[in-house]
Formats: C-alpha cells, sequence, structure tokens
C-alpha cells in the first residue's frame, strides 16, 4: 500500500481506502455485519488507514460499525465521517449552530470517540457554500476540541471551488472517476495550489466499472441503483456517477479492453484515478472480505501508459461529456 499527504493534516493515508457506505445497511440493499466487519478488518490487514463513513449511513449503523473496527485494531486508523443530511428539509437554513453541533455529538458517540478526525459536511445546498458563517462553526467545534479538520464532500466542481476558499477546509470528496473527468480540469490544479486534499468518491461508479452489470441486471429494491437512478431519492450523480445506465455498460465493455493481463476493469479503474498525484485517495466500497482484497490489488498495477490515459479520455467524449459535463 501506497500512501499520500492529506492536505495540511499532517497524515498520510492509504491511496486506497474503504467506503463505508454500503455497510451500512441501507440504499444497497441487504447487508450481513459479520461479512462487514471481515471486510473493514481484511482492510486494514492490507494497509488501509482511512474509512469514509456518515451519520447517515444506515441511520448511524456505519459509523458504528467503524467505531467497533477501531475498539478491536491497534493500528491508528483516520475516521471521516459527515453531517448535514440528516436534515429534514435539507436546506441551507438549517446548517446551523444548534444542528451541526448536535450532529457532531450524535457521531462521536457513534463512533466511540471524544474527536472526529475528519468532519465532512455532505454535499449541502450550494448556498451553504456562501454561509461563512458556517464554516466559523466548524472552526469552534476544531477549537473545542471536537473536530480536529474539517472539509467538504460535494456534488459539484463549482461548489468545491468556492469550499477551498475556506481557510480551514482540508478536503474535498468529489465524484471523479473514468465516468467523470471533469474535477481534474479546473478543481485538481486549484486544490494543489491551496494544499487540500481529493477523496475520490464512487470510484466505480456504482459498479459499472467493475465490467460485472449487463443491461438485465437485477438490483435489491433497496438498492439505490433500482430507486434512484434519476434522482428520485438523491442527487442524481450518486448513482452510476448520473451516467445513462445502458451507455455505461457499453462504456464499461470498451473500457475492458485496456485491463491489463492478470487484472479486472476495477483494479484498472482504480489506478486509473491514481495516476492523478492531486487525488490523495479513492475510497471503494465494500461489503466483504474478497471485494475488499480484489480493490486493493489495484494498488500493485504499473502506472498507466500515456496510451490507456488517451483511450479512457476517448470513451468519456464519446459517450459522457456532452450529457453530464456541464452538470456536475
Amino acid at each position: 500500500m501506497n500512501y499520500r499527504e492529506l492536505g495540511r493534516t499532517g497524515w498520510s493515508i492509504s491511496e486506497l481506502s474503504f467506503g463505508a457506505w454500503a455497510i451500512g445497511g441501507d440504499a444497497w440493499g441487504r447487508t450481513d455485519d459479520a461479512e462487514s466487519m471481515k471486510a473493514l478488518h481484511r482492510a486494514v490487514d492490507l494497509g488501509v488507514n482511512f474509512i469514509d463513513t456518515a451519520d447517515v449511513y444506515g441511520d448511524g449503523h456505519s459509523e458504528s460499525l467503524v467505531g467497533r473496527l477501531r475498539r478491536e485494531r491497534s493500528e491508528d486508523i483516520v475516521v471521516a465521517t459527515k453531517a448535514g443530511r440528516r436534515l429534514n428539509p435539507h436546506v441551507a437554513a438549517g446548517y446551523d449552530r444548534a444542528n451541526l453541533t448536535a450532529f457532531v455529538e450524535r457521531s462521536l458517540q457513534n463512533l466511540g470517540t471524544e474527536a472526529i478526525d475528519l468532519l465532512q459536511l455532505h454535499c449541502p445546498p450550494s448556498e451553504v457554500y456562501e454561509m461563512p458563517e458556517v464554516f466559523g462553526i466548524l472552526d469552534d467545534l476544531v477549537a473545542d476540541g471536537k473536530l480536529r479538520y474539517y472539509g467538504v464532500s460535494v456534488e459539484r466542481v463549482d461548489e468545491a471551488l468556492r469550499a477551498i476558499e475556506y481557510p480551514g477546509v482540508q478536503s474535498v470528496q468529489v465524484v471523479f472517476n473514468m465516468f467523470r473527468l471533469k474535477p481534474a480540469e479546473r478543481l485538481f490544479p486549484a486544490a494543489r495550489e491551496r494544499q487540500v486534499g481529493i477523496l475520490a468518491r464512487v470510484p466505480l461508479a456504482s459498479g459499472l466499472l467493475s465490467g460485472k452489470l449487463r443491461p438485465d441486471t437485477h438490483f435489491d429494491p433497496g438498492d439505490h441503483r433500482a430507486f434512484n437512478r434519476q434522482g428520485q431519492a438523491f442527487d442524481q450523480g450518486e448513482t452510476f456517477s448520473g451516467v445513462d445506465y445502458a451507455t455505461g455498460v457499453r462504456a464499461a465493455d470498451e473500457l475492458g479492453a485496456l485491463v491489463p493481463a492478470g487484472a479486472v476493469l476495477p483494479q484498472l479503474a482504480l489506478r486509473w484515478i491514481l495516476m492523478f498525484p492531486e487525488v490523495t485517495a479513492a475510497i471503494p466500497g465494500a461489503r466483504n472480505a474478497l471485494q475488499v482484497e480484489e480493490n486493493l490489488r489495484a494498488a500493485a498495477l504499473s502506472p498507466l501508459s500515456p496510451e490507456t490515459m488517451r483511450r479512457v479520455a476517448d470513451v468519456y467524449d464519446t459517450h459522457f461529456r456532452a450529457a453530464i459535463h456541464g452538470r456536475w
């Protein structure tokens, strides 16, 4: 495993980390806590020291599993969680001191810790980025010892560019994968200049870049890939990166021709992300130890050739640019 510096925190985190949405028990269908814990432990066994969760993943269940992992391991594990999406309605005015403090206190309890390593605003309404008082509240929570650092998780590149103007923002979590290239254009150079970490979420496009999904693949009714393809429950960009499913399957088939011998498509997809030095970590999810092992083998792949990088860009230009580039 290789490690990269996260913003200005002084932390070196595993460039392939663990996204804990799927183990929360909602939005991905049925889960098994025993398998989830095996997945978390296997990740740490293989060098992962950064886990990303959120207070709404299973209504806190994911946080609780991550807290349990920390109690069962002796290694230093950096945990990032998120706050804000518990608001109902989810509006900018709700990002006030009382609500943010309550969310933080609940997450501290779920994680079993006295301070959250990294708290991220959880894809707040765009108006929040024009509210300096919100970031002032986060500064106060750092000063009070409730948070060590904070960052943001965003839907759109323009939101990320606004967020990193706030001096306390240490990281930006953004959808970045072979089907979503836009962040590399303006966000990455700006983040590099400001020494802000980039966390690449949805790195396998909700499984499209696993190479295993077919046009007739069936998803559990509780899986967001069944109920959120058009953004019915939350932002469409969270499901299959916002791309048309059938088009995504065809594009994944084309990318399959680029997979080196002995590897599989998700490993190529993760290695592609790591070709961007501005990315601190990709955070693929996993629900069992086998998926963890398959994902982490990407770290051993050789750097991709300029020709491979060009062909990935060609697939994006052909299938996705016109439909999604201006949206996120």
